[in-house]
């Protein structure tokens, strides 16, 4: 995986992330005290998991000859009492019988990105200079 890194945008809250030839912007939204010019951390914590669920579906259709036409995942994340709460929801397209959308549906939750973010996460910082 390439190294995500960030540093500071234009405006009060802009980040410059890059990801190794990539490059791409995180803000806070105006109300929030940004200038709403890129995703939210947490919108990329959302995106990230609704990307990767995505992926996987494709991936075991595919692998399966299941005729997926399109995963849209939609995810929406609140915070309450120290609690983020993620709630996806999945549309599955395509000519499916009830038994592979409650096949793909259980697939869902092997994403890489639903482990980390339901199993145990530990963060290590170090200061560099």
């Amino acid at each position: 995986m390439r190294k995500v890194v960030s540093q500071f945008g234009q405006g009060p809250l802009q980040q410059k992330l890059t990801a190794g030839d990539l490059h791409f912007l995180a803000d806070a939204e105006i109300s929030k005290g940004g200038s709403g010019t890129g995703p939210s951390p947490h919108e990329y914590l959302g995106a990230a998991l609704a990307a990767c669920t995505s992926m996987t579906l494709k991936m075991y259709a595919e692998r399966k000859e299941i005729k997926l036409e399109n995963a849209i995942v939609t995810v929406d994340i609140e915070r309450a009492d120290d609690i983020e709460t993620f709630s996806r929801e999945i549309e599955l397209q395509g000519n499916l019988s009830v038994e592979e959308k409650d096949r793909l549906l259980e697939i869902a939750g092997k994403c890489p990105i639903h482990k980390a973010l339901a199993g145990q996460i530990q963060i290590k910082t170090q200061l560099v200079n």
